[in-house]
């Protein structure tokens, strides 16, 4: 697809109106926000995601948008995994729940720029090396066999850990013990200190970062054009905030999640590896963009259905086994 240089910055400048709208509308007060709330504005980030590829497809034609659609899936998926980090770094920072909302609209903003390097630069290693592909391919698969060894764990009681960056940025900076509202800074006896809000924000953009590892290669499966990448990336995060409230209390029963997304990487894995053979003249089949959204959406809805009934058959477990011990 041959984006130009003012289609970018169209782009660029309407996720910021967009950003700023939510910021504004939403996340100006500093609030708990309801089901109600993160459902309706979860329900405009999708919409808003579908016109979008809509307008690919009209303008660009299928393919631009099959792509769009494929890696916005997949991005969105793999998002769903980084709640369960933000749920740990929420509690590990105490965070009162009426300032969680700024928090993670900063910490996404902090993510999605640091995301935009690592798309520009996946993009330069794949047009100049066509062997990218089989190291992205074999990495994908490496992580998808991790993620099920992981999941296979049977300690389960994660906690989470400060990165180094964020390790150095405590050392080099003086910090307060409370929280001040929204402030990210504040003046205590003639020193400059940081606030939790700063180091919170600081926790969730930089941790989201570690995640972009696995998520850029698998995109840049389904397809190679910076810009449908970065779009998919964009729409998938900026959403993130409001599905974090949305789905908070169904993570623990998406017990399966692991295990699906293991085979979502996979699969992009495999199909890395291929088209690297297939440019390299080699013979061999490639899998085909509408196959490749058929394949994830099948896999997360399966996923879905057998976290859900694996999680009530468990609570029906547990409640029986609590009648038989006051019986």
């Amino acid at each position: 697809m041959d984006v130009s240089l003012t289609l970018w910055v169209l782009t660029i400048l309407g996720l910021c109106a967009l950003i700023t709208a939510d910021f504004f509308i939403g996340g100006r007060k500093p609030h708990e926000v309801s089901l109600k709330e993160a459902g309706i504005w979860t329900g405009v980030w999708i919409a808003l995601a579908a016109l979008f590829g809509l307008g690919l497809l009209v303008f660009g034609g299928g393919a631009p948008a099959g792509e769009f659609f494929a890696g916005f899936i997949t991005e969105k998926s793999l998002s769903v995994d980084n709640l369960f980090v933000f749920v740990l770094i929420m509690g590990k920072f105490a965070v009162p729940a009426k300032y969680q909302q700024r928090v993670l609209m900063v910490g996404v903003l902090i993510a999605l720029v640091l995301r935009a390097g690592f798309i520009g630069a996946g993009a330069a290693i794949i047009a100049n090396f066509s062997w990218a592909f089989y190291l992205f391919g074999a990495f994908l698969i490496w992580t998808a066999w991790k993620l099920i060894q992981e999941a296979r764990a049977e300690d389960q009681d994660e906690e989470f850990e400060e990165n180094r960056f964020l390790k150095l940025v405590e050392k080099r900076f003086p910090s307060t013990g409370t929280y001040h509202g929204t402030k990210l800074f504040i003046v205590e006896n003639g020193r400059r200190l940081m606030t939790p809000m700063l180091i919170v924000m600081l926790a969730i953009g930089t941790t989201d970062v570690l995640f972009a590892l696995d998520s850029i290669p698998a995109i840049f499966g389904l397809t190679q054009d910076p810009y449908i990448v970065f779009t998919a990336n964009a729409f998938a995060l900026m959403g993130l905030r409001q599905l974090y409230f949305l789905i908070g209390g169904l993570l623990k029963k998406l017990v399966h999640l692991s295990y699906g997304l293991s085979v979502i990487l996979g699969f992009i894995g495999v199909k890395l590896v291929l088209h690297a053979l297939h440019e390299s003249g080699v013979a061999v089949p490639e899998i085909s963009i509408p196959v490749s959204l058929g394949v994830i959406c099948a896999v997360l809805v399966v996923t879905t259905v057998t976290s859900l009934l694996a999680s009530k058959k468990q609570a029906a477990a547990e409640a029986a086994a609590g009648e038989d011990v006051r019986v």
